[in-house]
């Protein structure tokens, strides 16, 4: 058994309600399980531009900060049926522009995962990508894990069942990483 310092290397994942966020999750728990690396899952919500330009900040954030906890809980029971299985998990939820959170809180020695999506560049203008945020300015190794083809999804899952939960993404990431924990 390997011990770290507190201040050792860890699993940093930035979650949204997204598929690729859903599959970064699902990644992120995998690797942190193999490398014995604690998690921590870490949501942040954008302050909308008109809420910060009238002053009205400590409900506001309190709000985000509420709904980005509550999001964090219900991905993980949805990809893991809770808190992981054998893995020391965090979660921490925060108000500000996601990549600049993601790339201040993953130190050097860190794993940063983040999900790939598929939008437009209209898109893109309204909302930086995340993604590439972190691939610029980011110290930690970064990995980037997109959603699985609908192919995949389809040959993974068995004839006749039906997933419980919305992407499939519980079962694939249980077949992935072969868990010991006890199933749905």
């Amino acid at each position: 058994m390997i011990v770290r310092p507190e201040g050792g290397p860890r699993v940093v994942v930035g979650v949204d309600d997204s598929p690729g966020a859903r599959c970064a999750l699902a990644w992120a728990i995998g690797e942190a399980r193999i490398r014995s690396l604690p998690l921590l899952v870490v949501h942040a919500s954008a302050l909308p531009p008109h809420v910060a330009a009238a002053g009205q900040l400590g409900c506001v954030t309190d709000a985000l900060q509420g709904a980005g906890e509550q999001l964090i809980r219900l991905l993980l029971e949805d990809v893991a049926d809770g808190t992981p299985y054998g893995v020391r998990t965090s979660m921490l939820a925060l108000v500000g522009e996601p990549g600049a959170a993601l790339v201040r809180l993953a130190r050097e020695d860190d794993i940063l995962v983040v999900g790939r999506g598929g939008r437009g560049p209209f898109s893109r203008l309204l909302r930086p990508s995340v993604r590439l945020h972190c691939a610029r300015r980011a110290r930690a190794t970064l990995v980037c894990v997109g959603p699985p083809a609908v192919q995949s999804v389809i040959e993974n899952l068995t004839e006749g069942e039906r997933p419980t939960d919305r992407f499939g993404i519980r079962r694939l990431s249980q077949r992935l990483w072969r868990t010991d924990a006890p199933g749905p």
